[in-house]
């Protein structure tokens, strides 16, 4: 009788151990994805217990997953089922997890096949049909399931085109939970999605509505703009309203050179995390224009948040950041720049991890002189105070202010040139220049990694590529005491420097190049408020 008890407790014990399955996901928190272990176990009992840290979205999945399986002949057993999201200590937020639970249950309820299960990534919102819902962050996850060694992954075919983009790994596109089960339980596989070998870059204007041809007079503007567009500088438009700084700044875009691959790859993995990409080709390939009110908050422009996303700041990344009113924005949300702007790079720290973000962006900030924007006209100017002009101007800090490449005063386009019927230089022509510039920059930054411009040079890379003579030193030495400018100044002259030299294909820097870059730097200089 008791060897009877103990083969049937044996016997138990062993279909228990059986009941237990293990599929994986992944989680992406910032833009880094991280593996996700999906333990399931049935066993003897009722109810229904999902641990891991799950966020609302995941435990109300329960409910999707039960509708989905009713749907599509099959059920949630009637017995405890305890899932375990691994590991346990990580926040899991979203419905990305919905799909490898639904599998997970069937597979250890055995009502499928499970077999090979382990060699593949699973993740997709379910709807209450069984049909799936697109997802954030799924190139994130194809590269890190392909550093893992992982077969393929199984995700909505709304992301296949972004998954597409990593090669080395299968990708398997599904519509419906269907598929998926029919794939493990009966070897019938969805469709793969090819990986790219080589993704589409855009090679062509942003759009042909704008162009630098519209902009009237302002030719000594434009030229600042294809510097800044050359090398990637930071600029700062002063002048008063009307005199075009909005209509130059909108129409950068089309002047930039076209992404690499690389680049392409970085702006495309933030847009992913926020669940914004090209669903057709599935590379971001146009760079960013982003262009936030001056009402933003400071958590909307460098990110953040309860669970941290990617700001204003992030979603321009190797594209343009616009700050029209630049003085309007809160002091809090423009000093929050200043780190940014240096290290391109922005952490967002909280209690229990920290995030980081890319945001190697090329700001374009523009501003009038003076509360009522008519410094600048002696029949207007007496509006203003010198007490106004100076509460409105110390919005903007002298530290912030240093960390702009280029500050360029903009005069209002006179009656002759704005009535010209002349055709001007359009957009093509200049971003043809751009782009020869850049050329040189990628050839001379090739065994670099993430450096792709010359705004992008650190001080040992200045030193190496911007190295001047007797005479340009003896220029920068009587700027530098004359107009008071300081250290970090003085670096990006001699970038600008460079850029300039670019865009002549001139080898090395003259005392020309160096002296029109520190005219672009009015901003500094003592006084130039009187």
């Amino acid at each position: 009788m008791y060897t009877d008890a103990i083969i049937i407790f044996i016997h138990l014990r062993t279909q228990i151990i059986k009941m237990l399955k293990k599929i994986y996901s992944s989680a992406v928190v910032g833009i880094e994805a991280s593996t996700v272990t999906v333990e399931v176990n049935v066993d003897i009992g009722i109810g229904y217990h999902l641990v891991g840290l799950p966020d609302v979205a995941v435990k109300e999945s329960s409910y999707r997953i039960a509708a989905a399986l009713t749907n599509n002949g099959y059920k949630v057993p009637g017995k405890k089922i305890i899932i375990n999201l691994s590991p346990a200590d990580m926040h899991k937020e979203g419905a990305a997890y919905d799909l490898p639970l639904a599998i997970g249950i069937l597979a250890a309820s055995r009502q499928i096949k499970s077999e090979g299960i382990e060699n593949y990534v699973i993740l997709g919102e379910l709807s209450l049909d069984g049909n799936l819902l697109a997802v954030k962050g799924v190139i994130s996850v194809a590269i890190k399931a392909k550093k893992e060694g992982f077969i393929g992954i199984f995700l909505p075919k709304q992301n296949m085109a972004e998954a597409s983009i990593v090669e080395g790994i299968k990708v398997f596109g599904v519509a419906n939970i269907k598929e998926v089960v029919d794939f493990f339980d009966k070897g019938i596989s969805p469709a793969v999605k090819k990986t790219i070998k080589k993704p589409l870059i855009d090679n062509k204007n942003r759009t042909d509505l704008l162009d630098f041809s519209d902009v009237k007079g302002q030719a000594a503007v434009k030229r600042c703009m294809e510097i800044a567009a050359a090398g990637g500088h930071n600029i700062i438009l002063v002048g008063p309203p009307g005199s075009g700084k909005t209509m130059l700044a909108k129409r950068m875009p089309t002047i930039l050179p076209p992404m690499t691959f690389m680049e392409a790859l970085e702006t495309t993995r933030i847009y992913s995390a926020v669940g914004v990409s090209n669903s057709v080709v599935g590379l971001m390939n146009q760079r960013p224009f982003r262009a936030p009110h001056h009402s933003s908050s400071d958590v909307a422009l460098v990110g953040g948040g309860r669970y941290p996303k990617p700001g204003e700041i992030s979603m321009a990344h190797n594209g343009v950041l616009f700050l029209d009113e630049f003085p309007e924005f809160k002091r809090s949300a423009l000093e929050v720049l200043r780190q940014p702007l240096e290290d391109r790079l922005i952490t967002i720290s909280r209690a229990s991890f920290r995030v980081t973000y890319p945001c190697s962006f090329m700001l374009i900030a523009s501003m009038n002189p003076s509360p009522s924007g008519y410094f600048s006209n002696a029949k207007l100017a007496k509006y203003t105070s010198a007490k106004h002009m100076q509460r409105y101007l110390s919005k903007v800090s002298g530290p912030l202010l240093d960390r702009i490449d280029m500050h360029v005063e903009v005069s209002p386009v006179p009656f002759d040139k704005l009535s010209c019927s002349l055709k001007l230089e359009s957009s093509l022509i200049i971003r043809k220049r751009v782009v020869a510039a850049r050329q040189i920059q990628n050839l001379r930054f090739k065994n670099f990694d993430q450096l792709y411009c010359n705004a992008q040079m650190d001080v040992k890379h200045i030193q190496e590529f911007c190295q001047v003579g007797d005479k340009c030193l003896a220029i920068l030495s009587d700027a530098m005491k004359r107009l008071n400018f300081s250290a970090r100044a003085y670096n990006k002259i001699l970038k600008l420097s460079r850029t300039i030299a670019d865009l002549e294909s001139a080898k090395n820097l003259t005392e020309a190049h160096v002296m029109e870059a520190i005219q672009y730097r009015s901003l500094d200089r003592e006084g130039w408020l009187v």
